[in-house]
């Protein structure tokens, strides 16, 4: 054959008609297994690739979901993007990703170009966004999932935690086991808003307790902190507070940073300082000691989107009102703050 085999080449072929071949492609529930490895096995033996552009524009579908993080270099971020994708792909949906570099003017300029390309669903990270963007997803007409927050006021549906309460639960925490003089480790709150809802968890959590007094602050730098961000803020907080008995970090790496700095130094953790962190990072529990973490279960988070996703595109109750999927973070204490 001279020419590229075609779909009707296929169909001949495989005994079947052309929509079968289109829908054997499509992963379309109404073909039998065997028919589909049947039909994917002749047009791999003959070439032919099914052109999933041409068949999207006639069903007016374009076949993907646009998806906004911050960063894949956050291991959290990237098992939700890994569980979202993994449940989508069972639906035949696949995953545009953009990254928003935690700017929430960036986020707004990638949130356009994504709708350019029709997208069936879109997911953004987090509940704060340029108004601009916000009136950009309101007016898109498409499913709007907002994850990783609970935002008072949602664009659409929402699926996530309060980053607020996981660190009042922390707070909580510290102070059963005894500590009162408490610091807080976070990164530039104008770049991270789930960083900055975290901050003012602690916050409320002292104030609570009656312990405002004894509140202490370090800005770590941009998110994402790092290891030697964690460790250089800690040295600040050791230099400014050093009847310091405890430390909250905006995240696991940062934690870590922490306690390797207090090692470097002959702090005895928790004796001398107790620190905790945030991410149920695997970090957080091959640490030496371990540390204490709040699993925020980004995987669920994930999992939660890709199946309401899916609802909203197949159900006919999709316009009755936004749907809230709370996910219930988990404190996992470890061997750096328990006395």
């Amino acid at each position: 054959m001279d020419r590229p085999p075609t779909m009707k080449d296929v169909a001949r072929a495989a005994g079947v008609s052309v929509m079968t071949v289109s829908r054997a492609f499509k992963s379309d529930r109404s073909v039998s297994q065997q028919t589909r490895e049947k039909v994917r096995e002749i047009a791999e033996k003959m070439g032919y690739v099914f052109d999933s552009t041409a068949a999207n524009l006639r069903s007016q579908k374009s076949g993907f979901i646009a998806v906004t993080i911050p960063t894949i270099d956050n291991g959290n971020f990237s098992d939700t993007v890994g569980s979202l994708s993994a449940h989508l792909n069972a639906s035949g949906l696949q995953i545009l990703l953009g990254y928003s570099d935690y700017s929430i003017e960036k986020e707004e300029e990638l949130i356009e170009q994504l709708l350019r390309r029709r997208p069936e669903a879109i997911v953004v990270t987090g509940g704060r966004h340029t108004e601009r963007t916000r009136r950009l997803l309101k007016q898109a007409g498409i499913p709007v999932v907002e994850m990783w927050d609970l935002p008072t006021d949602p664009i659409d549906h929402v699926v996530g935690f309060s980053n607020a309460s996981t660190m009042e639960m922390m707070v909580d925490h510290l102070v059963e086991q005894g500590y009162q003089r408490i610091a807080f480790v976070g990164g530039d709150t104008v770049w991270d808003t789930r960083g900055a809802d975290r901050r003012r968890g602690f916050v409320t959590g002292m104030a609570r307790h009656g312990l405002s007094g004894q509140a202490r602050f370090i800005a770590g730098g941009k998110p994402p902190i790092s290891m030697r961000q964690g460790a250089d803020a800690m040295t600040e907080l050791l230099e400014q507070y050093p009847d310091t008995e405890a430390v909250i970090c905006v995240s696991d790496p940062a934690a870590f940073g922490a306690t390797t700095e207090c090692m470097r130094r002959g702090l005895v953790i928790p004796q001398d300082m107790a620190v905790a962190g945030f991410g149920g990072y695997e970090l957080s529990s091959i640490s030496h000691p371990t540390i204490t973490t709040v699993d925020p279960r980004p995987m669920d988070i994930g999992s939660q989107t890709a199946k309401l996703i899916s609802f909203l595109l197949n159900s006919a109750e999709r316009h009755e009102g936004s749907k809230r999927v709370e996910i219930s973070p988990v404190l996992r204490p470890g061997a750096s703050t328990m006395r």
